[in-house]
């Protein structure tokens, strides 16, 4: 069935784009470049601001590293990818997919080898923000062909002044990965008016899209492909019988490509992985998504989009404005019910998955953007009318009665909560910065091994700076690409340790694993050598063991220079005749805990820099001294009390991750350490 003439069409000015852009003033043209420049720069300044990672991103992450890190081998495969690959030793609940991973590591490695794999994190995650953030323009682009400059520009202005989108673009989350797919389907899907005979390709290219989303990186978006279909197939602008051929093409490469390459890397027993099928089945069919919490039905509705879209104008004015407004233009009601419609259909079917996070519906905001952006251009060419008494592109009279009057004062309210929305998100990307101590520490640590940063005793490893991080730390930021170190740069002599390509010869310099596997006590890094090439900085080893059978042992901990500990007390092991060593605090990293308001009166609890303590107390001369972020804003804090006299309202922040270092030549006296306070001391043989 061919689409009805005029189908693709939803606004009068469609067909006649727009040039002002190429033949208008300077300033026009540097405003749309100001807007374009505006998505990856904003990303890229989020990346910057808070460039450590939560857990949820540390599987795609780990797995760029590794394949950065070690590489593809070719033979002997299962043993080289599970003596060094950390997914060996933590898989997760489910297993994921390498495809995303394996795109980032070939992209970035030749970046990566010309500024240094100290920066690689940065790297990768640019790389995703940038993909991203060309997803965004190209719906945008598509967007200012269709309905013209006014929305796309109301588009990218909107999009920028939103945080979520923005601030995830570079996370490698599964979803980041198929963010970018489904927001080029969409863009498929925005009318051509000059070359109608372009849909059927285009719907062809937004369905294939969304498949390869789907069965590669989230299942879910499959519930976006059967709304989008289902829409195209009712507005009428789509046969069912366009659908079948493209989806069974594109569905079968997909799998051509998910389950060669994580079969590859997982090395399953069956032989074959399909990680979305297996998600699927955990998390859908068995249900155990729903051990991660419940909401409601609406809670999508109520919750996570309004606060994806971030200004609340965009939810309860424009659109609605955009969608329903009695004396609306009717082209763009129809654009902005093709933009909304599936996009909605998909929040209300996923919706019926008791288990919700926001991020599983970022999908959708690009579109509910794009069509308050409609209302946004409608409402401003109506207050022009309204201001000059006429619409150079319409030739249209000015309204009268009451619409006439609110239309300018509507404009401004969209103008003024724009400006709030972007000043929203840059406290909220703030305070976001600061919930990631984990990475601050290994980063702090990695900053003060450096030489000529501190007079210290020599490693116990040479050049090799052991440190090991625990459950919180891993978990807000520690990943191994902050060690700074490639594995090349942890080289050892370890005498009858087999290789990685299973030679055993004590000449030949035996790569160890950066991080511990979590049952293994006899660690590699016992009484290493260093390697005689070894050279600039010291290189950090990382070891993450959650096993707590292991943790109790004492002699777990005689092999680390470090600590990354969230309760030291309850973490190292204490008593008599223990071979764990003797620590002191040499910082605390704080992580944010709310907001508080603090009047001229008030002891700040976040004054505290105890260990131990985590919130509470007075700074005394035992404290360690807090680092990182918590630090700058101790100093904003004073400051301001300072010249306020005394009334302070910004972020609250707890100790969460304490830095211990090893004190080497000391003997621990008969009671221990209690975990608190300047040194921590664990009882030696």
């Amino acid at each position: 069935m061919a689409p009805p003439k005029n189908a693709q069409v939803g606004v009068k000015a469609a067909s006649t784009p727009s040039r002002d852009g190429a033949n208008g003033s300077l300033g026009i043209w540097l405003l749309d470049t100001l807007l374009a420049l505006s998505i990856p720069a904003l990303i890229l300044v989020y990346l910057v601001v808070a460039p450590h990672t939560k857990v949820e991103e540390s599987f795609n992450i780990q797995a760029t590293h590794d394949i950065l890190a070690y590489g593809t081998p070719t033979s002997d495969i299962y043993n080289r990818l599970s003596s060094t690959y950390d997914h060996f030793d933590f898989p997760g609940a489910v297993p994921r997919t390498f495809v995303g991973a394996v795109l980032l590591a070939g992209f970035a490695d030749p970046i990566v080898a010309l500024v240094g794999f100290q920066h690689a994190q940065l790297v990768v995650r640019a790389l995703l923000g940038l993909f991203n953030a060309g997803c965004l323009l190209y719906f945008a682009r598509n967007l200012r062909r269709a309905y013209g400059p006014g929305p796309a520009r109301w588009y990218l202005l909107l999009q920028a002044s939103q945080f979520h989108v923005l601030f995830y673009a570079s996370r490698t989350l599964p979803n980041m990965f198929a963010f970018g797919l489904t927001t080029l389907a969409f863009a498929f899907l925005v009318p051509h008016p000059t070359n109608p005979g372009r849909a059927a390709p285009r719907q062809r290219m937004a369905i294939t899209t969304l498949v390869f989303a789907a069965v590669i990186f989230r299942s879910e978006v499959a519930l976006l492909l059967i709304a989008t279909t289902l829409h195209q197939i009712l507005v009428p602008c789509l046969d069912l019988q366009r659908v079948v051929f493209p989806f069974t093409v594109s569905f079968i490469i997909a799998l051509a490509i998910s389950v060669p390459i994580d079969s590859y890397f997982w090395q399953p027993a069956s032989g074959l992985i399909w990680p979305e099928l297996a998600a699927f089945h955990f998390n859908v069919v068995g249900g155990h998504a729903t051990e991660w919490g419940i909401e409601p039905w609406w809670w999508y509705f109520k919750s996570a989009l309004p606060r994806l879209l971030l200004n609340p104008v965009v939810f309860a004015g424009l659109l609605p404005y955009a969608l329903w407004w009695p004396w609306q233009t009717p082209g763009v009601s129809r654009a902005a019910s093709r933009l909304v419609t599936p996009s909605v259909l998909f929040v209300a079917l996923f919706s019926f998955q008791p288990h919700k996070e926001a991020r599983f519906v970022l999908y959708a905001v690009p579109p509910l953007t794009a069509a308050a952006a409609l209302g946004a251009n409608q409402l401003w060419r109506n207050a022009q009318l309204s201001l000059t008494g006429h619409d150079e592109k319409e030739k249209k009279k000015p309204s009268k009665g009451i619409t006439a009057a609110l239309s300018p004062l509507a404009a401004l309210v969209v103008i003024l909560s724009i400006l709030a929305s972007i000043a929203a998100s840059g406290a909220k990307l703030a305070l976001s910065a600061l919930n990631y101590p984990g990475g601050e520490a290994l980063t702090h640590v990695r900053d003060i091994v450096q030489p000529g940063r501190e007079a210290t005793t020599p490693y116990q490893h040479g050049d090799i700076v052991s440190v090991h991080a625990d459950v919180l730390a891993c978990m807000t930021g520690v990943t191994l690409f902050h060690t700074g170190s490639h594995p090349a740069d942890l080289r050892l002599r370890l005498p009858g340790l087999e290789t990685s390509d299973q030679t055993t010869t004590e000449d030949k310099p035996t790569t160890i694993k950066i991080h511990n596997t979590n049952t293994n006590t006899n660690t590699n890094t016992n009484n290493p050598t260093p390697s005689n090439d070894s050279h600039g900085p010291p290189a950090i080893y990382l070891d993450k063991t959650e096993d707590p059978t292991v943790l109790a042992d004492p002699v777990f901990w005689s092999q680390f220079d470090y600590l990354l500990l969230h309760d030291p007390a309850s973490t190292l092991p204490s008593g008599q005749n223990q071979a764990a060593g003797v620590w002191e605090t040499v910082g605390v990293v704080q992580g944010y805990a709310g907001v508080e308001v603090l009047r001229p009166e008030s002891t700040p609890a976040s004054d505290s820099g105890e260990a131990g303590k985590g919130d509470g107390g007075d700074k005394d001369e035992n404290s360690p001294p807090v680092v990182g972020l918590g630090k700058c804003v101790a100093e904003w804090k004073d400051w301001a009390r300072k010249y306020t006299g005394g009334w302070w309202v910004g972020p609250r922040m707890v100790d969460q991750i304490y830095i211990l270092r090893r004190v080497h030549g000391l003997e621990q006296d008969s009671e221990g350490g209690d975990g608190s306070g300047k040194g921590i001391a664990v009882e030696s043989s």
